[in-house]
Order: C-alpha cells, then structure tokens, then sequence
C-alpha cells in the first residue's frame, strides 16, 4: 500500500534493502522479503524512508503512530505561524509634523507585531500631482525614521492619485507577545480616525 509519499509493507518490492530497526539501529543489508518477515514479526509495517538510497532504506515502525505524529507536528506548526497582515498609513504632502509622529508611533506598533506596513501618501488636487517628487520625499525619510524597524520591501510607485511604499519588520524587533485584542481594537480606532482627519 502507498500512503503519503511512502511505501510501506508489501508496496515494497526491492530485492535488498537497508534496514533500520525501531530505535534506529541499523541492522544491515537484508533481503525485501526478510525484512518484511521481521516486521511482520513484530506487528509493525516495514516503511521505504529513504527510495533513492542504494540500496534503499526502510524501518520497521508503527506506521499508523507515525501518521498520527506527523499530523501533530503540522498541525503545531501551523498554530505557530503568524498570518501577516498588511497595515495601510496614510501622510498627505502638506501633513502636520504632529500627525507624521502619530502615523510613526502607529507603524513602530504594527512591525513589532511583526505586520507589514503600506505607507501612502495621498495627491488630492492637480496642484499636488504637479509636485509627485514631494510625496516620494516623504516615504523616503518616513523609511529612514523607521530604519531601526523596518526594511523597505518595495520603493515608492505612484498609481493614480497615490504613491505607495511598503516596509517590512526587521525580525529582532518583532515582539514575542501580541498585545491584548482589546488594546489592538483601540489601535484600529485611533488609526482610523486619524485617517479621517487627512480626509
């Protein structure tokens, strides 16, 4: 039978192979048959780890535990991937100094969470679009101010009324512990309403 990428029991039909006994030790160069004998023997399944060996490797092994612990181990895996979100500032070229530190605090708390961070700066009238080199000054030096958090993961591009940058958490500065979710919840709302004052 084939199951997940590897041969087990009578699936395996190599003349010789190298067998690996539960523990690991090597009990050397067998023939196909004698190895699934004596994994037989001990009411396990004879499991092909290593196919392109030569000859190749097989242990003897509950396959069934083996199964069952390698979902485990994915399974963990996975709780301890962080989703990365993509958190979105927005400066505009005539911005106060006041809400530049504002939009700075707010992105130093998304990249220790280990967030990427899209800076935009917003062109609203044909007087600032004439002034582009403005808003890619900004990003510039908003990166700079954030060196010590951030790379930049793409350099500032205009599209339309918008030039955006994105900057992505350097990993010794990501923090260990997320804040609580109802201090994050209070950080949406404070982000949102400074958003609305550049409006």
């Amino acid at each position: 039978m084939f199951i997940a990428d590897f041969y087990i029991n009578e699936q395996i039909r190599d003349k010789e192979v190298r067998l690996l006994d539960t523990d690991g030790t090597m009990l050397g160069v067998v023939s196909g048959k004698d190895a699934q004998r004596m994994a037989e023997e001990k009411n396990l399944d004879l499991v092909k780890i290593s196919p392109k060996a030569n000859p190749p490797v097989c242990k003897i092994m509950d396959f069934s535990k083996f199964k069952f612990e390698q979902a485990k181990k994915e399974r963990e895996a996975r709780k301890k991937q962080k989703n990365v979100e993509t958190k979105e500032l927005w400066l505009t070229p005539n911005i106060d100094s006041g809400d530049v530190k504002v939009r700075f605090n707010r992105a130093v708390e998304f990249l220790t969470k280990g967030d990427k961070v899209k800076i935009t700066v917003r062109f609203r009238h044909g007087r600032e679009m004439g002034r582009t080199e403005v808003g890619q000054r900004m990003l510039i030096e908003f990166a700079k101010s954030l060196e010590e958090y951030a790379t930049v993961d793409r350099l500032p591009k205009l599209d339309g009324r918008r030039m955006s940058m994105f900057l992505v958490p350097k990993p010794d500065i990501i923090k260990k512990k997320d804040k609580p979710e109802k201090q994050d919840k209070q950080d949406k709302k404070e982000n949102k309403n400074a958003e609305n004052e550049d409006s």
